[in-house]
């Protein structure tokens, strides 16, 4: 059997190897190539009868009229049209060229690029997988401030008719969930496994019923008095009230205790019991210190800043806004918001262009320039350039949904001190001269990641424009069939109003394009005598 396969391993081994020569070819000795096309063209001149049809074809253009031109032009103009709407659509939905794609994908593989044919995106069966793995190599972090869904996100659904969360994002909530509420596989009690069912229902009106079944089952069931908290409660009141029942029922379960603590200091902040909420979250931070993954610091920074206590929250930064620490967009903008604050009151751009900046104004200048190098969505929502909408449940760091997010909590607080955004707008563009292009290393970060959209798509809504950076270059598919669209338009527009110029003119040009040939045919016809090509064309 080893026999038999030699031989179609040999013919395989060949044609790779003529394949690989071919393209060699193809790639670097491409002018020798097109040398010989053009003299196998003019040596078989008289074989294809090659001058016949250049005079037939020749006197069918000059019998043609000018609205046969007026036909062609416009026909080319239409369908350059239509390719334009259907490249800029697919640009616009998956960020790359629908031709380019196809030509990455079939054309290269046939030229050489046999290492890159895995790149076949949408016409692969790797494509998604690469899709899923760029969004999972994104870590996506729970909203440390997320939003009630009974009490708020419905709110906004029964007035606009939207849906302000995405399945992805519930999704990412509803493993949360389970892995909060969820104790020891082989210890669970009947209401746990109807809980962990509710979990993962889909449908809001059968968690909410899976919830009120877990409560018959046992009255005590901590984790159904959340759900109903966060999902059925009208009103961020009512949600206190069943988590302060689920808070008496949850036992000893560390998970389930700084949730709700957590949530209890948060309604208490919603209903404007400020100093309560900050007693409450920082008990919370001293009881479970080990929990600093749900960044609790951020419900404690934002409350602070309410309570406009700005020594708490410069102490605060001095322990969380540390190297070693991971960033947030609260954790800089923060930082950069406390040293604005020093400067932003007497702050006139006329002035600082003529005398230059202080110490304490270009402190604060960098502040914002590392600010807006971490997250570069941010001030465009914080200067209401962009319209903002609720923050999802989930927020990618450095992406859009984490600017959603700080924006919507923290835009009070920036609006608060006199000057900031006036200091914000001033320099924050001032970022994007500092770092490199295209972005082969950070500043002071690390290189900003590319698979922001791709995961920011999927936290965020449809109905929202989701920020990109850096923005996207539009492809030169896209230039190339707009210019053409744009030239045999106009093509055809001159051709009918001055259909007599326009015959001028295309005899011109057609006559200046083929001057070369007719100059690289009348030298080599001087350079070989007629009886010497005659004898080759009639071997």
């Amino acid at each position: 059997m080893a026999d038999t396969s030699n031989p179609s391993g040999q013919n395989l081994g060949f044609t790779e190897k003529l394949k690989t020569w071919l393209s060699w070819s193809w790639t670097y000795i491409w002018a020798l190539w097109f040398a010989m096309v053009l003299v196998l063209i003019y040596v078989l001149r008289s074989p294809l009868k090659l001058q016949e049809t250049l005079s037939t074809a020749s006197v069918f253009l000059n019998t043609l009229t000018p609205k046969f031109y007026v036909a062609l032009t416009g026909t080319s103009s239409l369908i350059s049209g239509l390719i334009l709407i259907f490249e800029w659509w697919y640009f616009q939905k998956y960020g790359t060229s629908f031709i380019e794609q196809v030509s990455v994908s079939h054309l290269r593989p046939l030229l050489g690029g046999m290492e890159n044919s895995s790149s076949a995106g949408l016409f692969s069966a790797n494509g998604d997988a690469e899709s899923r793995q760029s969004v999972s190599e994104c870590k996506v972090w729970r909203n440390p401030l997320n939003l009630f869904r009974g009490s708020e996100y419905s709110r906004y659904t029964w007035v606009t008719g939207k849906e302000p969360l995405t399945y992805y994002d519930m999704n990412l909530s509803a493993q949360d969930h389970q892995t909060f509420f969820t104790c020891d596989t082989q210890q669970l009690k009947p209401e746990d496994v109807v809980m962990q069912k509710a979990w993962r229902e889909r449908n809001p009106q059968a968690r909410i019923k899976a919830a009120y079944q877990a409560i018959e089952l046992n009255k005590e069931c901590a984790s159904a008095y959340v759900l109903l908290a966060e999902e059925e409660a009208t009103t961020i009141t009512e949600a206190e009230r069943l988590l302060k029942q689920a808070l008496r029922s949850a036992g000893k379960d560390t998970n389930v205790l700084a949730y709700i603590k957590r949530r209890l200091a948060m309604c208490a902040r919603k209903l404007g019991r400020v100093k309560d909420a900050v007693k409450m979250i920082r008990e919370l931070m001293k009881e479970f210190p080990l929990l600093g993954m749900l960044n609790i610091h951020e419900n404690l920074l934002e409350a602070l800043l309410e309570m406009q206590a700005y020594a708490d929250v410069q102490a605060v930064l001095a322990k969380y806004d540390d190297i070693s620490l991971p960033k947030s967009a609260t954790i800089c903008y923060t930082s950069a918001l406390l040293k604005a604050r020093a400067v932003s009151d007497k702050f006139s751009p006329e002035a600082a262009s003529r005398r230059g900046l202080s110490t304490a104004e270009m402190n604060a200048v960098e502040a914002i320039h590392r600010a807006v190098e971490f997250n570069p969505h941010v001030p465009k929502y914080l200067l209401e350039m962009k319209s903002l909408i609720l923050p999802p449940e989930h927020i990618l760091k450095r992406g859009d949904s984490e600017a959603v997010a700080y924006a919507f909590f923290h835009m009070q607080h920036w609006k608060r001190v006199e000057g900031a955004l006036n200091l914000l707008h001033c320099t924050w563009e001032g970022t994007f001269r500092m770092i490199p292009y295209p972005l082969e290393k950070g500043h002071l970060f690390y290189p900003y990641p590319g698979c922001t959209e791709t995961a920011d798509r999927e936290l965020l809504p449809s109905f929202h424009e989701v920020s990109v950076y850096p923005k996207k270059e539009l492809p030169f598919f896209i230039l190339f069939t707009a210019g053409l669209c744009s030239f045999t338009a106009m093509l055809a527009m001159l051709t009918h109003q001055f259909p007599e110029l326009m015959g001028v003119f295309a005899k011109a040009f057609f006559s200046t394009l083929f001057a070369p040939l007719s100059f690289f045919i009348d030298k080599m016809e001087s350079f070989m005598p007629f009886s010497f090509w005659y004898q080759l064309t009639r071997i």
